[in-house]
């Protein structure tokens, strides 16, 4: 292979990667909430996981995006792991739908005639498009053309390259081979970040006459197998699910590939007669994709019925990040790709958050000795960094967007946050204030209405934190009006407790400034509530409109 060759062969490669890139993600903003819901759907059992995962990794042409919003679907708990498991075989055996593309059209049409017009088409689509849907579909026509153009200029390439034969001394050492050409494959996947771009090279180069039938399917299996790398790497340092669930896929591609190299040979005499009963062209690059698909089910077959023991033994790993709360649970940067996941996994933990400011709060209203006041502070601790966390994860979300209804939708989040951490602080001054029995009270009625009207601060804020899509916002306004109705009287009678000497005046000042606090809290707690729901609101609004289903490649 020339110079010019060379640079002929990764031009051909980097337009097919392109194209793949422009069709894989105008697919998925075009479709909209559509493959979302399907996802969604895939709760109900393994098996509509597997059909969920064939269906949108052959429509968005993608399985490494298929896998990240299985990850964002099992943070958020829309998923178990077992249902995400089945999605991942659907999405493993998805991805054999590039080989037949490459194998029946790559090799029996005119591409530049397909491809040329659908560039057009796309790009103009694009220009007159006044949906932000119909621009994404125009890239995906225009992403198609430059599949087909990548894939003709890959298939010019081996065809012109005159030594049918140059691969024939590494084909020539048995097992060895094998597993050099697996390992081929392998590398080829994990430097294009592409299994799709590894088959259209083995394929084009099977069919070219450089790479011998057995050798190719050898670099078949290493392509499965190393499409794995993008989700390894991706998931390194992330939540302890999106662990879990890459290392289901490496194991399903792992076991897929080397079962089919236990049985390359029979599994290549099957592919042949198959091709044979649908009355196909006898090409190596139809019997490859043939091949690939028998791998995938040979693996389907293998795991399917060992999933149940796949599960156990995969919950039983990856716990570190698990531990306590101080980590985030449901924040993973693989979600950032789609939009409409990374918000989700934002409320959900703005919700964790919630749920800790609140615990605070009453537990510091309940009272405790130094062993909770140093609870309290580690608690704080907790919740401020898993609120910067939280900011900045917005803030990412806000970067990879240009439309200024995500800086308005989060805007909401970001004083959530804040509330929360006013809480904190509030509890953490309440613990403090109850130090030395400062705001201990003698006169029993005195002390029964101040316990009363503290008890219904909690109650009030243990009502913020209903789930949002029942969360009753007028009973929580009623109980808020009835604190503040018992507030102000009672404030009255501990100035006149405190005027006529029936409690000293620094336990008087010590009981205000907690109830004061107490009003604080509760009033911080209603608005973190309302704006949380505000947030939820915009995010739906998002989803709706297709903006938030505007996504890029992980």
């Amino acid at each position: 292979m020339g110079g010019m060759q060379v640079f002929t062969f990764l031009g051909g490669i980097g337009l097919f990667l392109l194209g793949m890139r422009l069709m894989s993600d105008g697919l998925r903003a075009a479709a909209g909430g559509a493959l979302r819901d399907i996802l969604a759907a895939s709760t109900r059992s393994r098996l509509r996981g597997l059909f969920s995962g064939v269906l949108i990794t052959a429509a968005v042409q993608s399985s490494s995006a298929v896998i990240f919003a299985t990850v964002g679907f099992v943070n958020a708990g829309l998923l178990t792991l077992t249902q995400a498991i089945g999605v991942i075989y659907g999405a493993s055996l998805g991805t054999t739908l590039t080989s037949w593309i490459v194998a029946l059209i790559g090799f029996n049409v005119d591409l530049q005639a397909l491809a040329l017009p659908a560039v057009g088409i796309g790009m103009g689509l694009r220009v007159v498009a006044g949906s932000r849907r119909r621009q994404a579909l125009g890239d995906a026509i225009a992403g198609l053309g430059l599949f087909f153009l990548g894939l003709d200029i890959l298939r010019g390439t081996f065809a012109d390259l005159g030594d049918p034969g140059m691969l024939a001394v590494l084909a020539g050492y048995g097992v060895l081979s094998l597993l050099l050409f697996v390992a081929i494959g392998m590398v080829l996947t994990t430097l294009t970040q592409s299994s799709s771009a590894a088959l259209a090279i083995t394929l084009t180069a099977a069919a070219g006459g450089l790479v011998p039938e057995q050798a190719a399917a050898a670099t078949v299996i290493g392509a499965a197998v190393g499409t794995t790398s993008t989700a390894v790497f991706a998931t390194l340092g992330a939540t302890a699910n999106a662990q879990r669930t890459a290392s289901a896929q490496v194991i399903f591609n792992t076991v897929a590939g080397m079962a089919a190299l236990a049985a390359l040979v029979p599994l290549l005499e099957l592919a042949h007669h198959i091709v044979g009963w649908l009355g196909l062209a006898a090409h190596k690059a139809v019997v490859l994709a043939v091949f690939h698909t028998l791998m995938m089910l040979l693996g389907l077959a293998l795991m399917w019925p060992a999933t149940p023991r796949l599960v156990a033994w995969l919950e039983r790993r990856f716990r570190r990040g698990d531990d306590g709360h101080s980590r985030p649970r449901y924040l993973d940067d693989n979600v950032l790709a789609t939009p409409a996941l990374a918000l989700d996994a934002a409320r959900l933990e703005a919700e964790r958050t919630g749920a800790i400011a609140r615990g605070m709060v009453t537990a510091a209203i309940s009272g405790g000795g130094p062993a909770q006041r140093e609870w309290l502070e580690g608690e704080y601790r907790v919740l401020e960094q898993l609120t910067l966390t939280i900011n900045e994860f917005a803030n990412r979300i806000e970067r990879s967007q240009s439309d200024p209804a995500f800086a308005n939708s989060l805007a909401h989040l970001l004083r959530v946050t804040q509330y929360q951490q006013d809480m904190a602080e509030r509890a953490v001054a309440l613990a403090k204030l109850d130090a030395g029995g400062e705001t201990r009270i003698d006169d029993p009625e005195l002390a029964a209405a101040v316990d009363r009207l503290l008890a219904e601060a909690v109650r009030g804020i243990e009502a913020t934190g209903e789930d949002l899509s029942a969360w009753d916002r007028q009973a929580v306004k009623a109980v808020r009006k009835g604190f503040d109705r018992q507030y102000q009287p009672i404030k009255e009678r501990l100035l006149r407790a405190g005027a006529e000497g029936r409690l000293p005046v620094r336990r008087m000042v010590a009981v205000l400034d907690r109830l004061s606090a107490v009003r604080r809290a509760l009033d911080q707690a209603t608005k973190s509530a309302r704006y949380l729901r505000k947030f939820q609101n915009a995010e739906r609004e998002l989803v709706d409109s297709g903006g938030a289903d505007e996504v890029g490649l992980p």
